[in-house]
């Protein structure tokens, strides 16, 4: 079979989406697989930020296939990975994974990360095949909203000044390199902005920032209807980092309510075990239970020490 990798067209999207939904619904079973993760969109906005890490599987001129990868400074990842299942089992996954694997060298990515099916030894088996290995349970779990506080001023980056937003791109990244050497996520900020996808929260102390949320919001995003996604969060190691999480965790809810949302939705790696029982004893409720596989096989800032928030998916 004459299958090329090349990059993903502007063009493509559409038919891209249609891929990814088909792939996944038929994997899990739905009756109409299209109708996979709803409203929620994935491609577009990953393709926008960096169109030269999305890559297509085409066979006799026709898209087969896709697999888009994001950088976040020393950690990367990839997904949706997605083959129509016309095509499935003939290899193509493993052609996809191939340009990833390549962009994890150009970086000089320290940790790859992916989040897949758990109870798939067909997925793991894939992915170890180029060094994965399988790690903690990654919970989504979400919340019904009904009340918070107001935000307080100065926590939107939608509403700071240029010079406050490159501030608070600045005190970000000081904040994950503190976490994980080199792990940057200001670009996830700046998309979210600039794509109109949601917003990002700051919690600033008199000692400066101490956690943010970059979210997502409602339909045509990675939320969905009525939802608030976190897509990256986290707080400030150290003695007080319990409380700041409780604190970010408020001002997500405040997010949620003052978009109109009724949902906050997060997800949070196992191996983070106080922050994953912290958000169980504020009602969050597991709806998705992933793996993280790591390339190596080691914890990078999946540990004990970190309240962080996340979705490799």
């Amino acid at each position: 079979m004459n299958i090329s990798i090349r990059l993903l067209q502007e063009n493509e999207l559409v038919a891209a989406d249609h891929i990814f939904r088909l792939a996944f619904g038929n994997f899990i079973g739905l009756s109409n697989p299209t109708d996979f993760a709803g409203d929620k969109t994935y491609i577009s906005h990953r393709w926008k930020t960096n169109n030269q890490s999305a890559f297509a599987a085409e066979f006799d001129g026709k898209l087969i296939g896709i697999n888009l990868v994001t950088n976040w400074g020393s950690f990367a990842s990839f997904g949706p990975l997605s083959v129509h299942p016309d095509f499935w089992n003939q290899g193509i996954a493993q052609r996809l994974i191939e340009p990833a694997i390549s962009c994890f060298t150009q970086w000089n990515t320290q940790l790859a990360g992916i989040h897949t099916f758990a109870q798939s030894p067909k997925h793991h088996a894939l992915y170890q095949k180029f060094g994965f290995r399988l790690r903690f349970l990654t919970t989504i779990l979400s919340k019904s909203v009904e009340q918070a506080s107001p935000l307080p001023q100065n926590s939107r980056y939608s509403q700071m000044s240029e010079t406050e937003r490159a501030e608070s791109l600045q005190a970000s990244i000081k904040l994950t390199d503190y976490i994980y050497s080199g792990l940057d996520v200001s670009q996830q900020i700046q998309t979210v902005h600039t794509q109109n996808l949601g917003d990002t929260i700051f919690l600033w102390h008199d000692s400066g920032l101490v956690g943010f949320a970059v979210c997502h919001i409602g339909a045509g995003t990675e939320a969905g209807s009525n939802n608030c996604f976190v897509k990256f969060g986290a707080v400030l190691l150290g003695n007080n980092a319990q409380k700041h999480f409780d604190q970010l965790l408020d001002l997500c809810e405040s997010l949620t309510l003052s978009e109109g949302m009724s949902r906050l939705v997060a997800g949070v790696n196992t191996s983070r075990e106080a922050a994953y029982l912290q958000m169980l004893s504020r009602g969050f409720c597991s709806e998705i239970i992933g793996v993280a596989m790591h390339r190596p096989s080691e914890s990078g800032y999946n540990r004990a020490d970190v309240f962080a928030l996340d979705d490799w998916r």
